[in-house]
């Protein structure tokens, strides 16, 4: 009889400890969320997240800082936007099981992401006026940013406006394609000649490529 009461008090004891276990790690890592972490919410934010992307992403300040690199930082800023979204929509899409269209095209002409990202997220007002007031000239800073090579054919228009549709109907979808090096060429003028020379449109990095 005694064995049999010890046995049971220690089997419960030990249960009491794995549920108790099992709820403290449930609790910790609901920590580890996205819905804690700041968005571009208004201007003072904007300012903040690019501020924190100059000094610890680019790793500059004010003082030797180009205007590259202050591009790269508003780049980052409107990611973290834009990401934050996107991770909200894998999790949807993983509690609802919903399926997937996958569309595949040699060739995307997407133009450039980032005015691109700030009309579609409807912060595009915020962010100008944050630039205004940091002194920084935001249409000088766009210009910098290089066209993605993704494909340059007949068919590279259609193919990233089927991605936006997608996007705006709201359909969880991917797009896959092939992530080129270089584009077809740059063209200069010497002497009166053409010459070309390869279109190295990476060559400063990508803000907007995640690596996997």
């Amino acid at each position: 009889g005694l064995t049999k009461k010890s046995t049971q008090s220690t089997t419960s004891s030990t249960q009491s400890y794995s549920n108790d276990a099992a709820k403290f790690k449930e609790k910790a890592v609901r920590q580890i969320s996205i819905s804690d972490i700041t968005l571009l919410e208004n201007i003072q934010a904007v300012k903040k997240i690019f501020n924190c992307h100059l000094h610890y992403t680019v790793v500059k300040d004010r003082d030797v800082a180009t205007e590259r690199d202050y591009y790269s930082s508003l780049a980052y800023t409107v990611r973290d936007h834009l990401v934050g979204r996107w991770i909200r929509t894998q999790q949807r899409d993983f509690e609802t099981n919903e399926k997937r269209v996958y569309y595949l095209s040699m060739e995307y002409f997407m133009g450039r992401t980032l005015r691109n990202c700030m009309i579609n997220l409807r912060i595009e007002n915020d962010v100008d006026q944050a630039f205004y007031e940091l002194g920084l000239h935001i249409e000088e800073l766009e210009e910098l940013e290089m066209d993605a090579a993704l494909g340059n054919g007949d068919l590279d228009r259609l193919a990233a406006c089927f991605l936006d549709s997608m996007a705006i109907l709201g359909l969880s979808s991917y797009g896959y394609g092939l992530r080129y090096d270089y584009e077809i060429f740059t063209q200069k003028i010497d002497d009166g000649y053409q010459k070309e020379y390869p279109d190295d449109w990476i060559k400063y990095g990508n803000p907007w490529e995640i690596s996997r």
